[in-house]
């Protein structure tokens, strides 16, 4: 059964193809979200690339606004919400799609990216990766978070470098999130984050967003997450910074089975997801959207008020748009 809580999933994927068909997200519909933010680029898809996955989503959306609204506004988000639909919109791993511009980013927003982190796993002109030496953020770096900020959209530091993301978080003038990352304390992973990382992010106002990735979990491998499961991540940042800083980023990939299923092109696996770091997508487990109607239960079981589980589920990611979208 669906929660009755509204849940709000800030990250999930899909293979980045224009023919895919996003009906497969009536799964995120079906088991209670009211909103999903997925993926159109990362920082090994060519621009063009981005731009045809953006136009032919946008127009499967609209031709399917029986059940989906493209979330523009928050308006729209309760909008879908009020109407038992779900609202999608856009975000972006990593800033290379900026091509070293960052007027390029009010063209995003325009197009629906409402999220957007700015580098994936490896390091670029902006910023660092979290699976590469992190400089820090660069000059550019400093002028692209200006004008996320000035645009308003959610800045992400998702898959960036420890440095890195301490240095955005510190020249932002916004909340920053985590969209998908859960405690390095309980799984030393690069792609989990520090105590200091998830300080800071609390600090700006901003939101851990726990995922559903075994990998990112430290579940044996193959084993698919349970609600209990993420509920262990959600009680660490609860504790350490209160229930108003945790959120849901599921980071769910559908229908990927490779690498290239999820970039949607041949890349180089080695280069993005290095070797030694548990990235074998034959046995990465992504828990699916049906793990989302069990974790308010879950979280009721272990003694977590009404108010506190509805802004875990959803609450907490909206308060932060609310405060950046324009």
């Amino acid at each position: 059964m669906p929660s009755p809580t509204p849940i709000w999933d800030a990250h999930s994927c899909l293979p980045l193809r224009p023919d895919m068909p996003l009906a497969v997200l009536e799964r995120h519909r079906a088991a209670g979200a009211v909103f999903v933010s997925v993926n159109v680029g990362m920082d090994m898809t060519p621009i063009t690339d981005i731009l045809k996955v953006l136009a032919a989503w946008r127009r499967q959306i609209e031709q399917a606004s029986d059940r989906f609204v493209l979330a523009h506004t928050l308006a729209d988000v309760e909008t879908a919400a009020s109407s038992g639909r779900l609202a999608v919109a856009f975000d972006l791993e990593g800033g290379l799609p900026l091509a070293d511009q960052p007027e390029m980013i009010g063209l995003y927003h325009r197009l629906g990216v409402r999220q957007m982190h700015l580098a994936y796993n490896r390091s670029n002109t902006i910023c660092g990766g979290c699976h590469d030496e992190d400089m820090g953020l660069t000059e550019l770096g400093q002028r692209v978070v200006a004008e996320i900020n000035r645009v308003g959209i959610l800045m992400d530091c998702s898959h960036t470098g420890e440095l890195s993301s301490l240095q955005i978080m510190a020249v932002s003038a916004r909340p920053v999130i985590f969209s998908h990352a859960n405690p390095r304390a309980l799984v030393d992973h690069p792609r989990n984050v520090s105590d200091a990382q998830i300080d800071a992010c609390a600090a700006t106002g901003g939101v851990i967003g726990i995922n559903g990735v075994g990998l990112f979990l430290g579940l044996p491998e193959s084993a698919v997450a349970r609600p209990a499961d993420m509920a262990e991540h959600i009680a660490y940042v609860v504790d350490r910074v209160g229930p108003r800083h945790v959120g849901i980023g599921l980071d769910y990939a559908y229908d990927t089975e490779t690498a290239e299923d999820m970039a949607g092109m041949e890349v180089d696996t080695a280069y993005w997801w290095p070797p030694g770091n548990g990235y074998d997508f034959g046995v990465l487990t992504f828990a699916p959207p049906e793990v989302l109607a069990g974790l308010a239960e879950e979280l009721a079981r272990r003694g977590y008020g009404d108010d506190d589980i509805a802004g875990v589920l959803g609450g907490n990611f909206r308060r932060v748009a609310a405060e950046v979208w324009r």
